[in-house]
């Protein structure tokens, strides 16, 4: 039986070497980190959590409590187990709230049934800032599907859109002026079609394919 992810979360002292010390440790272990996130690190102190894959769980929570640099250990569920996967939807404000509305929906329609899947939104306005944010999506941890939802968009955007296909990110474009409709996987014209499309296209629990698609436009 493979090991499983799990999540752990440290509150430990401040100062330079922390992590060095607990990453240590979590290699000792054999453990393979998945996720490290710093909640904070201020002079109170700092909140660490890992998501870790080993065999050795228990014997590397006691080993990390043993630490003088750490207060106390938490063993918690994997972000992963509890939000899921991501859609992301950036754009105008109008245009991202209908996007919302049918992914929300439909992600609930999975989520009771066993999937877990997370709407995240930014209305965005500018061609830079939205290139910003398209490119910094690949590094949002458990990030599936960008809907991009405007009714303006190129320039730099696009080139940022074609670089997060490239990663293997799934962009969704609303059907919108301008050159980044050419650049996406899929291009939807109704708002709410384009959010519950993007949510099929992630969850385990549908039997939709993007690339069993015959067209790429609807």
């Amino acid at each position: 039986m493979l090991p499983i992810s799990h999540g752990v979360l440290i509150d430990a002292i401040a100062g330079p070497g922390v992590l060095h010390g607990l990453t240590g440790v979590i290699a000792s272990h054999e453990g393979d980190i998945g996720t490290c996130s710093i909640i904070e690190n201020n002079s109170e102190g700092a909140r660490i959590y890992f998501e870790v894959t080993t065999s050795a769980w228990e014997a590397m929570l006691d080993d990390l409590r043993a630490l003088p640099i750490v207060r106390r250990v938490a063993s918690v569920k994997s972000m992963e187990q509890i939000y899921g996967k991501r859609i992301i939807i950036m754009g105008g404000g109008a245009q991202v709230a209908q996007v919302a509305i049918g992914a929300i929906v439909e992600a609930d329609r999975h989520n009771i049934r066993g999937e877990h899947i997370s709407v995240d939104t930014i209305p965005l306005v500018g061609e830079q800032q939205l290139a910003d944010a398209v490119r910094a999506v690949p590094r949002l941890p458990r990030a599936r599907a960008l809907v991009l939802a405007g009714s303006l968009m190129g320039g730099e955007i696009e080139p940022a859109v074609r670089e997060v296909r490239a990663a293997g990110l799934l962009v969704i474009s609303l059907n919108m002026a301008g050159s980044v409709p050419d650049a996406a996987d899929l291009v939807v014209t109704d708002p709410v079609q384009a959010g519950v499309m993007a949510v099929m296209a992630v969850a385990n629990t549908a039997k939709f394919a993007v690339e069993k698609l015959k067209r790429r436009v609807f």
